[in-house]
């Protein structure tokens, strides 16, 4: 089953469980899904609909410090709802120290000397580790790595 399926079929689940929020969840993902399809005249690959998982997911964390910033808890739980049942699309996240082990060998792969070189460390650690690492804290690692 396809990643698309399975969302579809999760969307199933949730309008005959009555499952409101769930399904509203569900259904932004399947929006903004078709609208890159139609976009793009494509057919979505499961690495496409990680990426567009990886973007809400990105969109929701925004939204949370700015709703949580405002004193506006309420919005910000939900929210974070979304972000839960996003995240459960994802890939299986890696850990610290596999990250860290990715990074030393895409740093020894590309010969990166310095903070200049991180470009070319991103470029290879970017399709080995999208949907499975946080991009944003693994360029932050990337950067301490080189001494930046």
């Amino acid at each position: 089953m396809t990643l698309k399926e399975r969302i579809t079929e999760d969307m199933k689940a949730a309008m005959r469980a009555k499952d409101a929020p769930r399904l509203s969840a569900i259904r932004l993902l399947l929006a903004a899904m078709k609208q890159r399809e139609v976009d793009e005249r494509v057919t979505l690959s499961d690495a496409d609909v990680v990426s567009i998982a990886e973007k809400l997911i990105k969109q929701r964390r925004e939204s949370i410090v700015q709703y949580e910033a405002a004193g506006r808890n309420d919005l910000a739980e939900g929210e974070k709802f979304e972000l839960t049942i996003l995240s459960g699309y994802l890939p299986q996240q890696l850990g610290e120290a596999e990250i860290g082990q990715a990074i030393a060998a895409a740093v020894a792969e590309s010969g990166a000397a310095g903070v200049k070189d991180m470009g070319k460390v991103m470029a290879l650690l970017k399709p080995r580790l999208a949907g499975r690492a946080d991009m944003s804290r693994v360029s932050a690692l990337v950067k301490a790595k080189l001494g930046g």
